[in-house]
């Protein structure tokens, strides 16, 4: 099942094969994947799919809330092992997260991101967390900036691979030093 993260008002855990339903409830909406470089979700099938292949690794985390039956709203996770498109250094994971749209502007995201960052340094010993966001996702580069990322570099021509598309994608940072210097 793997490890459970929790905050005042959220649950982050594993997802699991009956969440299939809530995520594609959430992940079907056209205002959350093709912000985030993902196709909508087309139907259940889909959604279980992804949760057992994409969302089966470790440190990939359903966002629930607590008092809700743990349905989950969203995701977050860090990714630990780079690619050539998108290398990352030792002890270094890149951060990525989306909520259903009902749940927006209410700082569940933020909630997450802190409780995530603070997991990749104090248990999993990480140096640096990178986080990026498409140009004109403001919501996602104001939680960036809420949790202490700070601009790193700006990509003209990212390629997103699931909607054949290239996009400006601002790449931001996080460091262990950083960190502990904010609490």
């Amino acid at each position: 099942m793997g490890m459970i993260l929790e905050t005042d008002r959220l649950i982050l855990r594993g997802w699991r094969d009956e969440d299939a339903p809530s995520l594609f409830k959430y992940a079907s909406d056209d205002r959350i994947g093709p912000a985030a470089g993902w196709l909508p979700h087309r139907d259940v099938n889909y959604s279980r799919a992804v949760i057992r292949t994409i969302f089966a690794r470790d440190e990939v985390y359903a966002i629930c809330l607590k008092g809700q039956g743990g349905e989950p709203v969203g995701s977050i996770g860090l990714t630990l092992e780079g690619s050539p498109e998108r290398p990352l250094g030792d002890n270094e994971a890149e951060l990525g997260y989306w909520i259903g749209y009902p749940y927006w502007n209410r700082g569940f995201v933020t909630e997450a991101v802190k409780e995530v960052i603070r997991h990749g340094f104090d248990d999993l010993g990480l140096t640096r967390i990178l986080c990026g966001y498409f140009d004109g996702n403001l919501r996602s580069k104001r939680v960036q900036e809420k949790c202490g990322f700070k601009y790193m570099i700006t990509n003209e021509k990212s390629k997103v691979t699931m909607l054949g598309e290239v996009r400006v994608e601002h790449m931001s940072v996080i460091t262990r030093k950083d960190y502990y210097d904010i609490l």
